[in-house]
């Protein structure tokens, strides 16, 4: 793409991924950027902190496990953009779903490699733990993801992913050990209220195109590591700016445009300015805006979901068979190994969305998680140290409709943007939502600069 010539710097508040992907983009179209976080850190809710192990020394965690996945190409050509090698950080692995029970029974599901779509279709048929009915319901199913009727049905017409599977008679084994489970990983939202039309999204982009689209990517290294830093490189490396520690407090807006932000009583001056904060803290800043009110409505009717992830140490030889597995029927939803990570020993549990756990005392949920973990894999010795993290607000909920209230990057106010993963990008709330946000973001202003 052409770049432009020098203009005013275009301010960026908030340092998540998305307010990094805007930042980069704008920096290699030469626009030049000055990146505002509060925090003593980038990368927002997928950044790198610190626990402590059992032996007293700091281990660098995520605040949340994450997951990758091969139809995440705008990450992935963002991570390139930065410097990042793809090959050495990221460990590509064809899909593999192993789903344990606690009363014995399992799932596995493979992709073998043969091109998309029927690399899905193989899978299914070749799957152990189900019934020649289950097979025939998600064959039935697949056969509906590849036509473009039901992607038109949904967007007219929004309901239930549940709905959706008992509109597709899919069988009450293949729900429980498959499509829940999917569906709390990629939308963080329970079945009976997720959008089915923002399901389906995730679901084509991961299977139709390209086989390896439906690859997992386990990062190789802490979040942090892996985009926030290199990030933070490139930017200042085009001539950009990344202040820490640095909270907006309100924004200037006269007649219909933006002047700037203030950092305490201190105004930096811009006429292009970036919120890429949470929908809280976006809210925050545009109240008593009236040019802004009609965002603030729809800003105000997003519900969120947490995030638990427990982290538990073993001694060095426990490990997995497969890099994450899940389970279906316990507290526990996935377990990543991190020995992938230079991190022998160390599981990370995720669970998803809203549920008893989010009751329990975080030494109670420890020990639960534990003992599940003992039950699956009895052979493991007792783990060493437990580490618990909730996110209470983690990602916004992607309930049947949500579609409707999600925002366009360019707001009514001249000048002032958004990026987000909340923003109208048609994915749910992850990493890849966020810097498609970024990016999309970052184009519509290059492309008003060039045409002003």
């Amino acid at each position: 793409m052409t770049k432009t010539s020098p203009t005013e710097n275009v301010l960026i508040v908030g340092g998540g991924w998305a307010g990094l992907a805007t930042a980069i983009k704008l920096s290699s179209m030469g626009h030049s950027v000055t990146l505002l976080e509060s925090a003593r850190q980038t990368g927002g809710r997928a950044r790198r902190m610190a626990i402590e192990s059992h032996d007293g020394h700091s281990l660098a965690v995520d605040n949340g496990q994450h997951l990758l996945i091969g139809a995440y190409h705008t990450i992935l050509e963002l991570l390139d953009e930065v410097g990042v090698n793809v090959e050495q950080n990221l460990l590509r692995r064809p899909l593999t779903l192993c789903m344990h029970s606690l009363q014995g029974q399992s799932l596995l599901l493979k992709t073998p490699r043969l091109p998309a779509p029927l690399h899905l279709l193989f899978a299914l048929l070749g799957a152990c733990g189900l019934k020649t009915g289950d097979r025939l319901a998600a064959l039935r199913f697949a056969r509906a993801l590849r036509g473009k009727k039901l992607s038109a049905e949904l967007e007219h017409r929004d309901i239930s992913v549940a709905r959706l599977l008992q509109q597709y008679k899919q069988t009450a084994r293949l729900i429980t050990a498959f499509w829940e489970p999917l569906c709390l990983a990629v939308m963080n939202t329970p079945l009976h209220e997720a959008s089915a039309a923002i399901f389906l999204h995730v679901l084509q982009d991961a299977f139709l195109e390209h086989r390896a689209d439906a690859d997992l990517l386990f990062p190789q290294t802490d979040l942090g590591a892996l985009f926030p830093d290199p990030a933070i490189r490139y930017i200042e490396q085009q001539g950009g700016h990344v202040h820490l520690g640095m909270r907006v407090s309100s924004l200037k807006i006269e007649q219909g445009k933006i002047h700037g932000v203030y950092v305490d009583d201190a105004l930096i001056r811009s006429q292009k300015v970036v919120l890429a904060t949470s929908i809280p803290a976006s809210l925050a800043l545009i109240r008593e805006q009236y040019a802004l009110g009609a965002l603030q409505t729809q800003l105000a009717q997003f519900q969120f979901e947490p995030v638990t992830t427990v982290y538990l140490q073993y001694p060095a030889g426990a490990q997995l068979p497969q890099p994450m597995q899940g389970l279906v029927d316990g507290m526990t939803q996935w377990m990543f190994d991190r020995r992938y990570m230079n991190q022998p020993g160390l599981i990370a549990v995720v669970i998803s969305s809203r549920g008893p756990h989010m009751d329990l005392p975080k030494e109670q949920l420890g020990d639960r998680i534990a003992d599940e973990l003992a039950r699956l894999f009895p052979h493991w010795p007792a783990s060493l140290s437990r580490f618990v993290i909730r996110e209470k607000r983690a990602t916004f909920s992607s309930q049947i409709g949500v579609n409707a209230l999600r925002p366009e990057n360019q707001t009514p106010v001249e000048g002032l943007w958004l990026a987000g993963d909340y923003t109208n990008n048609g994915y749910p709330a992850t990493l890849e939502g966020a810097v498609r946000s970024g990016v999309q973001c970052a184009n519509l202003i290059h492309q008003t600069t060039i045409n002003s």
